[in-house]
């Protein structure tokens, strides 16, 4: 029997058991941002801050880690201490002396010595050594914007190849329209007289050319009009004015035929809807009349059984 009675537990150890050192580590770090407040209420980012300054020095473990919770707990753990001692002393009118060793620095932070003796030098002297603490807790801080810079050191080096890209591609233009305009310049006559052969040979011989023959014959025929237009000739004037009418005229008839094949497409999408509307409706009335019919079916089957019942 005595075997099975289960041995005592051991008491349960508290993961959140604060040591002097880091306890006043939090005071400093705590004291510091409370000044810095105004003596006012701590957000969630200032309490992060807080829990980020103990760990620095204290958190080297996962049981001495705080969380900002934890560190607004402590804090309001000390408070009620320090109500307690303070009112010990109170009651026995200064004779006694607490041994506490934060008393002092909340009594400078949150008593009415510290806000009423503040130029004194015992208060300022007490808090002013630890709170250095807080200033090198907050060193690694800042550090995390530092892998920024990296991040943009690919960026110059992304820009230079088009830079490089864009002069290789400008001299090849430049040339090109010098060499053009010499070229229309010194052999106008050259090729005036070589479109007119062009010209008079395809009417004689009669056969169709290949496409690119034909695209560079309306491109020499283009710049040849451009150029005449240019001297003020009538009938080059004229010629042109004829064929900017010819080209209005196709594109008219173009936009006619489309216009046309619109309409017709509109017609007869118009005639499919009132064709499927007028299915739609016979259908509608058939539905109906077979309906009726059925009913009527029914209402002289029983009528015929209840003669025949009465009979």
């Amino acid at each position: 029997m005595d075997s099975l009675v289960p041995a005592p537990r051991p008491l349960p150890f508290r993961e959140d058991c604060w040591s002097e050192e880091a306890t006043s580590t939090l005071v400093d770090a705590w004291g510091r941002r409370y000044m810095e407040l105004n003596r006012g209420n701590l957000r969630h980012k200032d309490w992060q801050e807080v829990a980020d300054a103990v760990n620095s020095l204290h958190g080297h473990t996962k049981k001495t880690h705080r969380t900002d919770v934890q560190c607004k707990n402590r804090i309001d753990t000390l408070k009620k201490k320090y109500k307690t001692e303070k009112a010990k002393i109170s009651e026995s009118n200064g004779t006694l002396t607490s041994s506490w060793p934060f008393f002092s620095r909340l009594d400078f932070l949150i008593g009415n010595s510290g806000k009423n003796q503040i130029p004194k030098g015992s208060p300022v002297s007490m808090s002013s050594p630890p709170l250095p603490l807080p200033l090198t807790s907050y060193s690694p801080m800042p550090l995390p914007p530092f892998p920024s810079p990296p991040m943009g050191v690919p960026l110059p080096f992304r820009r230079p190849p088009p830079a490089v890209a864009q002069p290789a591609i400008l001299p090849q233009k430049r040339p090109s329209p010098a060499m053009d305009d010499s070229y229309f310049k010194k052999n106008y006559s050259a090729v005036a007289a070589a479109a007119a052969a062009a010209t008079a040979a395809e009417d004689e011989e009669g056969y169709d050319e290949e496409e690119e023959e034909e695209e560079e014959e309306e491109e020499r025929e283009e710049s040849e009009e451009e150029e005449e237009m240019e001297t003020s000739n009538g009938i080059t004037e004229d010629e042109g004015i004829r064929r900017l009418a010819n080209a209005i005229r196709r594109f008219g008839e173009i936009y006619e035929r489309v216009e046309g094949m619109k309409q017709r497409q509109m017609i007869e999408l118009e005639k499919q809807r009132m064709q499927f509307a007028k299915d739609l409706e016979v259908q509608r009335m058939q539905l109906y009349m077979d309906t009726q019919v059925q009913l009527e079916k029914i209402k002289q089957s029983k009528r015929s059984g209840s003669d025949d019942m009465y009979s």
